[in-house]
């Protein structure tokens, strides 16, 4: 994988890095914000992973204890490439605003288990002949009405999260040609 495209998330997790998420699970539990049977999972979890992403994740649902440091959230990140694909997966920390600058490639933006911090992510897109697939769980909307189309596609697939909160709005603006943009929905 390129430097270009490692992200925080992807680095090797130290012991002192699996001993604070082990000390902010064992007070949430302590808080009641985790039953027992959680807590013994994510610890096991914890003490397993690889990766500052497969931490975060753990902690992504609960508040940050005073004086923790929270997951990195970049303002503006940057995917640009040309000609080949690019990925954000499981434990990525969603930036506030995301500049993708795609001609000839895929892009693909998992939510699904991301660790997402505010409520808005705007993507300003440039793409020409390629796909952006956004995968998405309950709780995560997509808007593309600032989205401009020449000879592109918008499609939305998978069941509508209907009566479930919104917890991340996407705003998709910018222009698209000849490419197309996927929404699927996971359960």
């Amino acid at each position: 994988m390129s430097g270009e495209l490692m992200g925080t998330t992807e680095l090797r997790a130290s012991h002192a890095d699996r001993d604070r998420v082990v000390d902010v699970l064992t007070g949430a539990a302590g808080d009641g914000r985790l039953t027992a049977e959680e807590l013994d999972e994510r610890v096991e979890a914890a003490l397993t992973a690889r990766t500052l992403g497969e931490l975060a994740v753990l902690t992504a649902d609960l508040p940050v204890p005073a004086g923790a440091v929270a997951a990195e959230v970049k303002d503006v990140a940057r995917i640009e490439q040309r000609g080949g694909s690019a990925r954000r997966g499981d434990g990525w920390v969603v930036p506030r605003r995301l500049e993708i600058v795609s001609h000839l490639g895929d892009v693909t933006l998992d939510f699904t288990q991301a660790v997402i911090t505010q409520d808005t992510l705007r993507i300003d897109l440039d793409m020409h002949l390629g796909k952006l697939v956004l995968l998405i769980r309950p709780g995560i909307v997509v808007d593309t009405d600032s989205l401009v189309t020449g000879y592109g596609k918008i499609k939305t697939r998978g069941p509508a999260g209907t009566g479930v909160p919104v917890d991340l709005r996407i705003e998709i603006a910018g222009q698209l040609g000849f490419g197309k943009v996927l929404v699927r929905r996971k359960r």
